[in-house]
């Protein structure tokens, strides 16, 4: 995909998740927004993956440590064609497959269970060091909130992935500033979250991970990458292509009612309508 069919596809996803997280009147809309941008990159683009085959013993591991936001991995998952787009509206209805976090043995194409914080990491530092006692070509990608790593098994994962200079792991912080009670520097303030993980032997790439172009370049250099594990520390928005949700705390656990729903797609259709005229 060129930037500007990636930039609709974001938008896209960026539909499927506030349509999801309304329709179960519940979820977690901003950090989903934030990282809009990073899971559209991912799966259609970087990850070797195949809706037709979810579980090919080749493909490229993700594991969402962040698991709240799985109304964005569930949309970009659907947009890719791992199961019905149509599916995002039963979100944690009682009997839909699609429940509040990543479910591993019925969601086609997650790889991992996941919502306990801390423990996503683990679970990925583990994949990738199965990938190299097995010599697998496989890459592992986790994506984990700023506010998420200050839990602590967060970083006797990243003691042992340096240690085991696992450069087929690419561990990316959705940076958004926001945790569900403020800022992070008001709760337990994490910087310098860059320092922190090359402390720990990581290679690290600051970027601006709403930008297309920055995220293809930190991804290409982590591949370029030998010998260490990287780590993409992503300045995201969270709330992001919403303009009454964007940098607005409120909206880290909270599901727009049918006003907020409404004013939310026309905000969306309008961008795709611009994204469609370039």
């Amino acid at each position: 995909m060129n930037k500007l069919a990636l930039q609709k596809m974001a938008n896209e996803v960026r539909k499927g998740i506030v349509t999801s997280v309304h329709a179960a009147k519940a979820g977690h809309p901003g950090g989903s927004l934030s990282a809009a941008d990073i899971f559209t990159y991912l799966y259609f683009e970087e990850l070797n993956v195949d809706p037709e085959n979810p579980g090919k013993e080749d493909r490229d591991r993700f594991v969402l440590s962040k698991g709240h936001t799985a109304p964005g991995l569930y949309s970009a998952l659907a947009h890719r064609g791992f199961f019905p787009v149509e599916d995002l509206v039963t979100l944690r209805h009682i009997g839909s497959y699609l429940q509040g976090h990543p479910d591993m043995k019925h969601i086609p194409g997650v790889d991992m269970s996941s919502g306990s914080l801390g423990q996503g990491i683990s679970a990925a530092v583990g994949m990738a060091i199965a990938g190299k006692m097995d010599e697998a070509d496989y890459r592992v990608y986790t994506l984990l909130g700023d506010g998420e790593i200050q839990e602590g098994q967060v970083w006797e994962a990243a003691m042992l992935a340096g240690f085991k200079n696992l450069d087929n792991l690419v561990v990316i912080v959705d940076n958004n500033d926001l945790q569900i009670d403020g800022r992070l520097e008001e709760v337990n303030s994490p910087y310098p979250i860059d320092k922190k993980f090359e402390a720990f032997h990581f290679h690290v790439i600051n970027i601006d991970g709403n930008d297309f172009d920055q995220i293809e370049a930190a991804l290409k250099e982590a591949k370029e990458t030998k010998g260490m594990p990287t780590a993409i520390i992503a300045k995201t928005v969270k709330g992001k292509g919403v303009s009454f949700m964007e940098n607005q705390v409120g909206w880290h656990g909270v599901a727009p009612n049918d006003e907020q729903y409404a004013a939310a797609m026309e905000e969306l259709e309008k961008a795709g309508e611009a994204l469609c005229q370039m």
